[in-house]
């Protein structure tokens, strides 16, 4: 089977090509520049697209290609230079890919994967009313879509757009809504946290008793490579985690367990944290660090069969592992 991954160079699109290789399917792999940076993965076909947007020709690289795993997107950025951030994440995430899938149905492709966000289904899970003690509210595919973003209302966005061209063209789409993935180089939050842990930096998140769906970047391309190849996923969306949820502060001690370096925690309300993250402009930054969300999975694992094939301490250990080598 030859496979298309796009966003190639990034830390999901390398990883999806590297599982993909070792189970024995035919890669290519495109990236944006000449100058984009690559680690070149044994065995990928690589190839130069251009920028993400309505104009992208995809049609010399989709000769031969029977799947496509569409991970490259416009992403968050720490200091947006666009004079209009929607419209520009609109011209990749929305318009770029419906280019993408078009041009892929015009081409014979049988289906393509869209990794989405769960940003789609909003920022934090929560319940408006108590629940007996330790059940709580996760997101679910079929949750009306609630993005807080632009990057999360692109997405969604998108998603609408090739629901269109799958009932136009017979193109098979299956929708992936991951939470944050992490693994060996992460970048983002995750990586500010690996730092504070290593350098000893004492955190005020004791006293947070949270509840956070993550997926390793192993079983997030395991469940990728799933979605590409089950029969039953064809017109499906998923949302996938690891299978554990897990607290901050409890993520902070096993990082600190992994890195060697034991977590220095102390406790502070988490109204006094979100009010500090305020003042330093770092709001939603603390409210991911405060809030809750998890996701529910069974659909993926009821309907395909797949389950993640590493714990989420084994995910972490990997992440801690590779950052240290890299120290």
């Amino acid at each position: 089977m030859k496979v298309l991954i796009t966003g190639a160079s990034g830390f999901v699109g390398r990883a999806t090509c590297t599982w993909l290789v070792t189970q024995g399917l035919e890669v290519v792999g495109t990236v944006r520049h000449s100058h984009t940076p690559v680690q070149p993965v044994a065995g990928v076909s690589y190839r130069i697209v251009g920028d993400l947007n309505a104009d992208t020709d995809w049609r010399a690289t989709l000769a031969g290609v029977q799947g496509i795993i569409h991970c490259a997107a416009r992403v968050h950025v720490m200091r947006e230079t666009a004079e209009d951030p929607l419209a520009a994440f609109r011209s990749a995430n929305v318009a770029g890919t419906e280019r993408l899938a078009r041009q892929a149905a015009a081409a014979g492709v049988k289906r393509l994967v869209f990794i989405s966000s769960i940003k789609v289904n909003g920022e934090e899970t929560a319940s408006s009313s108590p629940l007996p003690q330790g059940e709580r509210v996760s997101f679910r595919e079929d949750d009306t879509p609630a993005p807080q973003d632009p990057y999360g209302q692109t997405k969604w966005e998108a998603e609408v757009k090739l629901a269109q061209v799958a009932q136009e063209t017979g193109l098979e789409v299956v929708i992936v809504r991951p939470p944050l993935v992490y693994g060996p180089g992460v970048k983002g939050n995750l990586a500010r946290l690996l730092s504070w842990v290593e350098r000893g930096v004492p955190l005020p998140l004791a006293g947070i008793r949270n509840a956070r769906s993550l997926i390793g970047i192993d079983n997030f391309t395991s469940a990728l490579h799933a979605c590409l190849t089950h029969p039953a996923a064809a017109g499906r969306t998923y949302l996938v985690r690891d299978g554990e949820d897990i607290s901050t502060s409890e993520l902070v001690r096993r990082l600190g367990r992994h890195l060697g370096r034991p977590a220095r925690l102390f406790a502070l309300p988490t109204p006094l944290l979100e009010s500090l993250g305020g003042l330093t402009g770092r709001r939603t930054d603390v409210q991911r660090l405060t809030g809750s969300l998890t996701v529910d999975d069974s659909r993926i694992r009821h309907e395909l069969g797949w389950m993640p094939p590493y714990s989420l301490d084994e995910g972490l250990g990997q992440m801690a592992r590779a950052w240290l080598d890299n120290a």
